[in-house]
């Protein structure tokens, strides 16, 4: 009797012991990012999968891939329907492949002066269930979006505005970006990154959309064009969100609510950060004497958004989605007093 006893109580230990364990981490997720690792913004996506851990007292585990690591970056939307991956941290824009509404919504040229205009628009204003009505169709649903933050504008020639972009040679990439540069008035060219330097140095361009302010001025591109637009007026990626559809259905109601909230609180934080190390470099360049910071009026960034629109209609055209984006994306920057 007592070595039944015994068994009994070992059993029973064993149990509750799985159970605390079932308990401690209910689900377990594998998501892939667009970032290498070890770049600053892969990096604070790690925070956001330990945020997730604690903010569910530990329920749901987020393992973070970087870039490749499963599949190619642009081959996650499929992976994930697949059930290859969970989830993912990537710019909307490399599916745009698949439906030019993934690059509308993902980056529409000129849109927002700032990071808290996309977040409003996708929180607020209608985009979040728009980015779903897109994606669910694919196998996933998207949770929330966060974004690098607006990318400044390198220039060897002062910019105040739209009229200065006229015959202005620069570096932009292909597709939507080079359209409404070249409808402003620019003339774009295609060049890789890693010529951008040379380029500007030799008078090959005289400017380049290439990425945010800290960046520019680590590789010291401010040393041949010394007057950057900052914050920039052009482009800000929309990097989504997503899991897989049938995964995120399961969840309880609490759990998907406190994924949606990470998100958000993430997406400030990540804005924070990089924020900061624009701001202390833009401070440095400008202790430079050598280098000229040029910030665009708000009229001047709605002539440039009203050109942009005009980039988008084509766009819209394309499919049924990018028209659902175009006309919900219009008609939340006229509300708002954005254009025009």
């Amino acid at each position: 009797m007592f070595r039944t006893a015994a068994k009994l109580s070992v059993t029973i230990l064993a149990t509750t012991i799985l159970a605390g364990a079932s308990l401690a981490q209910e689900y377990s997720f594998k998501f892939q990012s667009s970032d290498p690792a070890g770049n600053p913004n892969f990096e604070l996506q790690k925070g956001w999968t330990e945020s997730v851990r604690e903010a569910t007292d530990g329920k749901v585990q987020i393992e973070l891939l970087p870039v490749g690591s499963i599949v190619e970056h642009q081959e996650t939307q499929d992976a994930i329907a697949a059930g290859i991956l969970d989830g993912h941290i990537t710019d909307t824009s490399y599916f745009a492949g698949k439906d030019p509404a993934f690059g509308l919504i993902a980056n529409p040229v000129g849109a927002w002066s700032a990071p808290q205009q996309m977040f409003d628009f996708i929180n607020e204003g209608g985009g979040k269930e728009l980015m779903n009505e897109i994606v669910e169709p694919y196998g996933l649903h998207f949770i929330g979006a966060t974004t690098p933050g607006l990318e400044a504008f390198v220039s060897a020639k002062p910019l105040e505005g739209v009229d200065d972009l006229k015959g202005l040679k620069l570096r932009a990439p292909e597709g939507l970006v080079q359209q409404v540069f070249a409808a402003a008035g620019a003339a774009p060219v295609n060049l890789p990154g890693s010529e951008v330097f040379t380029s500007l140095d030799k008078g090959v361009i005289d400017a380049a959309d290439y990425s945010v302010f800290s960046t520019n001025q680590a590789q010291g591109l401010h040393d041949v064009a010394p007057h950057p637009v900052y914050p920039g007026f052009h482009s800000m990626p929309l990097v989504e969100i997503s899991m897989n559809k049938e995964k995120w259905d399961a969840l309880p109601a609490d759990i998907q609510e406190t994924l949606e909230q990470t998100v958000r609180e993430f997406a400030q934080h990540q804005v924070e950060v990089l924020a900061q190390k624009d701001e202390e470099a833009v401070a440095e360049a400008k202790e430079s004497g050598e280098v000229t910071v040029h910030n665009w009026s708000d009229e001047e960034r709605a002539k440039f958004r009203s050109i942009a629109i005009s980039e988008w209609e084509k766009v819209a055209s394309r499919s049924e989605n990018a028209k659902k984006v175009y006309d919900q994306l219009t008609a939340y920057l006229k509300e708002k007093g954005l254009v025009q």
